[in-house]
């Protein structure tokens, strides 16, 4: 197997629908299999009880780190007691805000030294899009990243609303178009093993 990519790009999956998580977990499990490193970092997530983190322990090259506020029900979802309330117990708001720069600076902290070891062929920087939609992060600090990668590193945004000058940079912009919602047409609430 080929140790490193021949070539790494910046990839952005944005829009309103749903599956840009997905995409990403997906392209990491294909880079897995063809022996890459993969690193996910999640902004602002810290809710354990999703089936990608049970996977991927099971997957020598794949990490995910967390870097936000715990689900005070994970427990009981992994265990498959209760489903996911909805209840956002787990998201930034306007209470919490110091916190959440906390998680956000240990989140860019630990990007900017994977990206510097130059270990990983995929860096996955899920949901960047609320460190900045929040102010706590900047554009600028998100493109010193893209500036940091090396040639043979694919780095990978995932998350809506992001600003035009990272859209601009990458080098491939893929947005999800939300047609169609069960939440929207039929209140069906995410779903075990589907959205979580």
């Amino acid at each position: 197997m080929n140790s490193k990519l021949k070539q790494g790009l910046v990839q952005i999956y944005t829009g309103k629908g749903k599956g840009k998580t997905t995409a990403s977990l997906g392209l990491g499990l294909r880079a897995v299999g063809h022996g890459y490193q993969v690193e996910m970092i999640q902004y602002l997530k810290g809710s354990n009880y999703t089936g990608e983190l049970s996977t991927v322990e099971r997957l020598p090259n794949f990490n995910i780190k967390q870097f936000g506020k715990g689900c005070p029900y994970a427990a009981a979802i992994k265990q498959g007691l209760m489903n996911c309330k909805g209840c956002g117990d787990c998201f930034v708001s306007d209470d919490n805000q110091e916190e959440a720069q906390q998680f956000v600076d240990w989140a860019y902290q630990y990007t900017k030294e994977i990206l510097e070891s130059d270990t990983a062929e995929i860096v996955i920087l899920d949901e960047i899009n609320n460190a900045l939609r929040y102010d706590l992060l900047t554009v600028e600090q998100v493109l010193d990243l893209f500036n940091l990668k090396g040639e043979q590193t694919e780095l990978i945004l995932t998350g809506r609303g992001l600003p035009e000058e990272i859209l601009v940079a990458a080098d491939l912009v893929t947005e999800m178009k939300a047609v169609k919602h069960p939440y929207q047409e039929q209140g069906i609430k995410s779903r075990r093993g589907i959205e979580y």
